[in-house]
């Protein structure tokens, strides 16, 4: 619950569209700098909220009429904008992990360790992916024009401090102390629902009205998430009252060519 108020906060105070503007502005000379900024915001995102339809959503609304208006490719700036969001199921803190720890019988804080390289290895893959369309495919993806281009020089590094900073330090806040081992993830998560009502309320964002949907939504959100493990648990002792996981045990391990054979019939 922690980390989905988290997230909500940090959504609706408009930490999104303030890191989107200014990284868009820094990158923006570069060809597909647009498309690079959301990648980072995306993963950027990630790390602090770990809502999925919280980042896409954002991102959507904000990034995409700004992509299109500067003749960039629409298949392109739609998945860009899609797979960066996305990254919030891996990069931790994720409720995809915190399920799959519980089913799992694992620590949370394992779980995030093990998530943490793989998803900067897929942000990495998703930059490397621009970076080839912009060299071969250069109308796709093109730069922001001069006059697109508002903040130069030290506003432009001064804004660039102000609004990435602080996510930073929220991340550190909430991963570095569970990887430090200073924190639990559950106290980890309160840390950085503090740190997100502390961000809000330094941008004079936070109001009421902001406090009560963020509140009301994390309980809709959690209440789901307890469903989904209630239904899990249910499935689960069925399945293994009729040893279904030894028979999908033995199908898996059975396959030829050991473990790489059991990736490709997998990812098959």
């Amino acid at each position: 619950p922690f980390f989905t108020f988290m997230g909500l906060i940090l959504e609706r105070s408009g930490m999104a569209e303030d890191l989107l503007d200014t990284i868009g502005q820094l990158f923006g000379p570069l060809r597909g700098g647009l498309a690079f900024a959301v990648i980072f915001v995306g993963a950027l995102l990630a790390a602090t909220t770990g809502v999925v339809a919280a980042s896409v959503i954002s991102m959507g609304l904000i990034s995409l009429p700004i992509m299109l208006r500067y003749g960039y490719d629409t298949k392109l700036a739609t998945g860009v904008i899609a797979a960066s969001g996305t990254l919030a199921q891996i990069i931790p803190p994720s409720l995809v992990l915190i399920i799959m720890a519980d089913q799992l019988g694992k620590s949370v804080g394992d779980m995030y360790a093990g998530a943490f390289i793989p998803g900067l290895t897929l942000t990495a893959f998703y930059v490397g992916y621009v970076i080839l369309v912009a060299m071969f495919k250069p109308r796709w993806a093109p730069a922001l024009p001069l006059e697109a281009r508002t903040l130069r020089g030290g506003k432009l590094l001064l804004r660039a401090l102000t609004t990435l900073v602080p996510p930073l330090m929220l991340i550190f806040l909430v991963l570095g102390t569970i990887f430090l081992g200073i924190a639990t993830p559950t106290e980890g998560g309160a840390m950085g629902a503090t740190g997100a009502l502390m961000m809000a309320l330094a941008r004079q964002r936070l109001s009421w009205s902001l406090l009560r949907q963020a509140m009301e939504t994390t309980a809709k959100l959690t209440t789901f998430v307890v469903f989904i493990l209630v239904g899990a648990r249910v499935f689960s002792l069925t399945f293994y009252g009729v040893d279904g996981h030894r028979w999908v045990e033995h199908l898996l391990t059975g396959l030829p060519g050991g473990e790489v054979g059991f990736l490709i019939v997998v990812n098959a």
